[in-house]
């Protein structure tokens, strides 16, 4: 199944919603008059694409009727799906490099599949030849612990892990030496879900970032925010509060095939400025793909 396909298929509840929407504004006329250009903004609101990013669109489509008269259907998607790639911004992924130690720090709230998220990165370098170490930086709950563990077994990956309760800092010094020790091409920490209004808990993970800036200067860090794409709007939110917390290298959205409002990747885009690296399309590993801005759009949008 190509790229595209998987896109299709695991965004269909979203595409049913957003292109099926689209489709039914303007199936009487063919064309757009000003009540269903509201209708379509409407519709973009309730896709989770985010009030801005849903305004910004909008006005992109009214100054193109104004400038060319042409209010057709096809040239209305035309315009949206140039600004809704303009706010995607270019395809961007977690930047591997070779002959280095690359750390990918997964932080975010609890229950975006963070855990689940590493497991299936190590699985993907593995597979690529990388030699792959985990990390288990959620040490307020066991059961995390011994999910990571799991994936490790599953993997055969070495997992740097101290017991429940301990310093997350300390684990993650732990894990840099180690990973420099054994000559890791990946290191990959799991971090404990934190609620973003909770100061101590992101002050913390600053701690972390810094404890690996100290001990591992050379490496090239990646902090990756998982967020779920079923939570809507509050996934806007987190994305907001963690990108002041620690300096965001990209994002993942994960389940985004179980939401009919996918478009809040582009709402987190657009209030962020980060880019989407990665988007969980499925539970299996290979469903967990590198986003391509076109290939989204395409997906959403009718064609």
């Amino acid at each position: 199944m190509g790229l595209f396909d998987i896109f299709k298929k695991g965004l269909q509840k979203t595409r049913n919603f957003v292109a099926e929407g689209i489709t039914k504004i303007s199936a009487s006329m063919g064309r757009f008059d000003e009540d269903m250009l509201d209708d379509l903004e409407a519709l973009l609101v309730q896709a989770d694409c985010g009030v801005g990013a849903s305004l910004e669109i909008m006005d992109d489509v009214r100054e193109s009727i104004k400038k060319t008269g042409d209010d057709s259907k096809d040239s209305v998607i035309r315009v949206v799906r140039a600004k809704m790639l303009d706010i995607l911004g270019e395809k961007k992924t977690l930047n591997i490099e070779d002959n280095n130690l690359n750390i990918i720090l997964m932080v975010g709230v609890n229950g975006t599949g963070k855990t689940t998220t590493a497991g299936k990165l190590c699985l993907r370098y593995k597979s690529q030849g990388k030699k792959v170490m985990l990390a288990a930086a959620d040490t307020f709950r066991a059961a995390a612990i011994e999910q990571l563990t799991a994936w490790g077994d599953m993997t055969d990956t070495h997992v740097i892990s101290h017991e429940e309760g301990s310093d997350p800092a300390a684990v993650c010094y732990d894990a840099v030496h180690s990973a420099i020790a054994r000559r890791a091409d990946v290191l990959i920490i799991d971090t404990a879900g934190r609620l973003h209004n909770k100061q101590n808990l992101m002050d913390e993970l600053s701690k972390i970032c810094r404890v690996i800036e100290r001990e591992a200067p050379s490496a090239n860090t990646q902090a990756l925010l998982i967020i779920d794409a079923t939570t809507g709007q509050n996934a806007v939110i987190q994305a907001e509060v963690f990108s002041k917390a620690v300096k965001l290298s990209g994002i993942g959205i994960t389940k985004l095939d179980g939401s009919a409002k996918g478009g809040v990747a582009i709402a987190v885009a657009h209030s962020t400025k980060a880019p989407i690296f990665l988007a969980g399309l499925g539970e299996s590993a290979e469903d967990l793909v590198d986003f391509d801005p076109e290939i989204f759009v395409d997906s959403l949008l009718p064609q």
